[in-house]
């Protein structure tokens, strides 16, 4: 053994007990590796960072970008509205959230998708009186499998290829070269997950997402003309939205609000709706129904007043008669009460403004001000807002920048002007307002403050909204672009037309043109952590195939372990990769076992790309502990789960999955014949 052999050795080995120990992130210890290796010698400096313009690093920024015009658009929640079945039973419902966000996950980053299904999922357990957990990590598992379908599934997949490319000389892996044994896999995986292996994860009724009372979202939406709900009675509305659970509590019409309209009473074009519903439905409302969420924009001209009833076409419009019939109207109803929480939260930027709220209500407010009648105002009394402070359950992200700080770090209520009131972590709540406590990532926290500004900390610091989440309206047209943008890419990269790179490269640039994605929000939708740890740990890579460490481990295994057999050796690059990935970020055991895996097959003298394909799979089985893949951290907490809860399914997960790729590996990938 060579002195540049031990030291890459010993550099390795010290990088993956600092992943395994979790103290610094993955990216600082992928950069520190990378710069072992250059005060070793074992990389020139001058290419020290040449691993942050690979291919492979350009294409997973590239994505995060396309995934961010996904999810902003509304494409991902209209989607989510069609395929999922409302009133299925656990079995049926797991599986098919299984199965959207396994799709997902084999074009947009596996981190992403799952974010975008983590309140759907919630909601379901909640509708089913299922534990989180027992949703949560079927919903996990099943992104990590989808990424092995396809060359842009997930960063292992990306890293594999790129060092094929630049150690055989044969060029990347296409895009749907993983798809062979990819889809196998992750069918027989979902099907299992969705029939059995939710059964598996422990009960703990206890998760994060349960304990906190949360009120519907109350919003105010306008009736452009041509909407479908212009012309139709109150009642006939409510019909309609009986299915989702939401309900009219209000209309304003002329700059004056109206509670509890009758049922009777006619939508023109230009009234503005107050529409009460679950974060979950309020976009399925707005879609159904055709509706705008109010901005502060001259309306449009109302639609000619229709024939109604006599008692409808006997009330005058005038000032005198406004705060009257906001009286009538309350009386008539007595059952549906005043609105007790008219605060409107909504998608950033397009949110309601509060200065819409406040105009209609000023002016509704001093008419009965002007009104002799107490009992007019006894009812104007009842109808006042309450204070605009909500309580909000926010996930910590794995790139979240509020992971290892307090609240007191993060200057919460001095800076934000919001309060931390309980902590979940792991199911374990602590009423207390934990300032000190250091966050960690997958913790649930419990904050208080306005709404507005509850969503813009959330967004900037990289958290998921739970129980209140934002809300993303559904935009037609960008949702068509952002999904069109993402298949042409798509196919440019798979029949060849230019490299992935190039490919989603260009994407990337007409989404920014187009406004699928605003061009100050690119940056932001890249995750750093993920692009550093890449660029840093390629270079890693390379050193140990020139020092020829990996022919030397290869070597190891193969004389001590697989015993000259190449399906044997085979099965060892697997489990070895299987294993690791569990320990460790899928990403960084990708770079470490391909030179190995390629070492391997030269010394067999069998197919490199077997092996390399095994790599890929095994660096997708992260299913044993909460650390190998972000995705199982990022449920730790909303799921009530524990460290050793994941191993109950995912025995057995990576166990099919083992022998499904044995076998679909030697058949699509042939051990005799390069590909």
């Amino acid at each position: 053994m060579t002195t540049p052999q031990i030291l890459i050795l010993a550099i390795l080995a010290a990088t993956a007990g600092m992943f395994m120990w979790g103290r610094w992130r993955h990216d600082m210890v992928a950069v520190g590796a990378l710069l072992a290796c250059v005060a070793a010698g074992l990389v020139a400096p001058p290419d020290a960072f040449l691993g942050f313009g690979h291919p492979a690093v350009v294409t997973v920024a590239c994505v995060l970008v396309l995934s961010r015009a996904l999810q902003t658009s509304g494409a991902v929640d209209v989607l989510a509205r069609r395929v999922l079945p409302p009133k299925a039973g656990v079995t049926v419902s797991i599986f098919a959230l299984c199965v959207l966000v396994a799709v997902l996950s084999a074009f947009m980053n596996n981190v992403g998708a799952l974010a975008l299904l983590m309140p759907v999922a919630i909601q379901i357990a909640g509708r089913l009186e299922v534990p989180p957990g027992r949703v949560l990590m079927p919903l996990a598992f099943a992104s990590i499998l989808g990424g092995t379908t396809t060359l842009i599934g997930t960063p292992s997949n990306l890293i594999v290829s790129g060092f094929r490319a630049n150690q055989s000389g044969m060029g990347g892996f296409s895009m749907f070269d993983f798809a062979g044994v990819g889809l196998p896999v992750t069918v027989l995986g979902v099907a299992f997950i969705a029939l059995v292996g939710w059964r598996l994860v422990p009960a703990r009724r206890t998760a994060g997402t349960s304990g906190f009372e949360t009120g519907a979202y109350l919003t105010e939406a306008r009736v452009p003309a041509g909407s479908k709900a212009a012309g139709m009675s109150v009642d006939e509305l409510e019909v309609l939205l009986g299915d989702a659970d939401a309900q009219i509590v209000g209309l304003v019409r002329n700059e004056v609000r109206m509670f509890a309209p009758r049922a009777g009473r006619q939508v023109r074009a230009g009234d503005i709706l107050v529409i009460e519903a679950e974060a979950g439905t309020l976009a399925q409302v707005l879609s159904l129904l055709g509706l705008q969420l109010e901005e502060d924009k001259r309306p449009e001209p109302a639609e000619p007043e229709p024939k109604e009833s006599e008692s409808e076409t006997a009330e005058s419009e005038t000032a005198e008669s406004k705060a009257a019939e906001s009286k009538a109207a309350e009386s008539e109803d007595p059952a549906s009460g005043p609105v007790s929480r008219p605060d409107t939260p909504g998608e950033r930027p397009a949110a309601p403004p509060a200065e819409v709220l406040r105009t209609a209500e000023t002016e509704a407010k001093a008419e009965v001000e002007a009104d002799p009648d107490p009992e007019t105002k006894e009812v104007a009394e009842r109808a006042e807002p309450s204070d605009d402070y909500v309580l909000m359950e926010v996930a910590i992200l794995p790139n979240s920048e509020v992971a290892g700080r307090s609240a007191k770090d993060l200057l919460l209520r001095t800076r934000h002007g919001i309060n931390l009131l309980a902590v979940s972590r792991q199911g374990q709540r602590s009423l207390a307002r934990l300032r000190t406590l250091a966050i960690r990532v997958g913790d649930v926290l419990l904050l208080q403050g306005p709404r507005e500004v509850l969503l813009d900390f959330a967004g900037e610091m990289g958290c998921v909204p739970l129980a209140e989440r934002e809300l993303r309206i559904p935009d037609r047209r960008k949702s068509l672009l952002s999904v069109g943008i993402l298949l042409l890419s798509v196919f440019v990269a798979a029949a060849g037309i230019a490299p992935a790179a190039v490919a989603f490269a260009g994407g990337v640039l007409l989404s920014m043109a187009i406004r699928t994605v605003h061009p100050r929000a690119v940056y932001t939708a890249v995750d750093w952590p993920v692009v550093v740890l890449l660029g840093a740990l390629l270079p890693v890579a390379e050193a140990m195939q020139s020092t020829g460490t990996a022919d030397l481990l290869a070597r190891f295994l193969i004389d001590n372990v697989a015993q000259g057999g190449a399906v044997l050796g085979l099965a060892v690059i697997l489990v070895t990769t299987m294993v690791l990935t569990d320990l460790m970020n899928n990403a960084a055991t990708a770079a470490v076992m391909a030179p190995i895996a390629v070492g391997t097959a030269s010394q067999l003298g069998v197919n490199p790309d077997t092996f390399l394909m095994a790599v890929v799979i095994g660096a997708s089985c992260a299913f044993l502990t909460p650390i190998g893949h972000q995705n199982n951290t990022l449920i730790l907490g909303p799921g009530g789960l524990r460290f050793g809860d994941y191993w109950r399914m995912g025995t057995v997960l990576q166990l099919i999955i083992f022998l499904v790729s044995m076998v679909m590996l030697t058949i699509v990938w042939p051990l005799g014949q390069a590909q």
